[in-house]
């Protein structure tokens, strides 16, 4: 099993926020010394949902705040021998991450990968696909923000994921009019007139799974 772990970073030489996710390097053949999607064996007695969250854990000390399967890739020649895995992907919002540092572990911008051992570069392009459609109709973008944002904060998600600019009035009506958003009498203070903070509406499903209910 293999997990694509996004979340968001600032940028501190022009202040933007990217998609970044950690890698491990491998310690062993095949592709020793590449880098490789965090990942392990399945236990016999554990549920696939269990054992992402498992490996998640062991690997990069990290608990998603959303974690969904994304594929079974199963390529012939992946693997010197016969591999078939089941991946998945996750969000985590930038203050879960630990703040120590994890042994062969690294964060990357996920548009400037190196190559990666097997075919996890494909894996990963496939994730930031899957990020990329699901953000235009669920409001998945939670996934990656605290429980109450302003709508400047929610615009820099989605335009991290979607890499280009967004029209911030346009925005503005778009998300106030979807129902997802609740208005909070809280305002963030700053340098700037003071923004509203919202959060979203409990009611609606981060994302829509169809009937499966997870079971961890």
């Amino acid at each position: 099993m293999s997990t694509v772990i996004f979340t968001l970073r600032r940028d501190p030489d022009d202040d933007h926020a990217a998609v970044v996710l950690p890698l491990v390097r491998r310690t062993r053949d095949p592709h020793e010394g590449l880098w490789a999607l965090p990942g392990g064996w399945l236990d016999s007695a554990e549920s696939l949902d269990a054992a992402a969250s498992r490996t998640l854990a062991e690997t990069t000390a990290i608990a998603p705040s959303y974690l969904e399967q994304l594929y079974a890739f199963g390529a012939v020649d992946r693997s010197p021998t016969r591999v078939v895995s089941i991946v998945y992907w996750a969000l985590v919002r930038p203050d879960q991450i630990p703040s120590e540092d994890i042994e062969n572990v690294s964060w990357f911008d996920a548009a400037k990968l190196p190559r990666l051992a097997f075919d996890h570069n494909e894996i990963v392009d496939y994730a930031l696909w899957r990020l990329r459609n699901k953000v235009g109709y669920s409001r998945i973008a939670h996934g990656l923000l605290a429980d109450e944002f302003t709508l400047a904060e929610l615009r820099e998600v989605y335009e991290s994921i979607l890499g280009k600019r967004l029209d911030p009035a346009n925005f503005r009506r778009q998300v106030e009019n979807s129902g997802t958003l609740i208005p909070t009498e809280r305002f963030r203070t700053g340098s700037h007139r003071p923004a509203r903070l919202y959060r979203y509406n409990q009611d609606v499903e981060l994302a829509d799974r169809g009937p499966l209910v997870v079971r961890l």
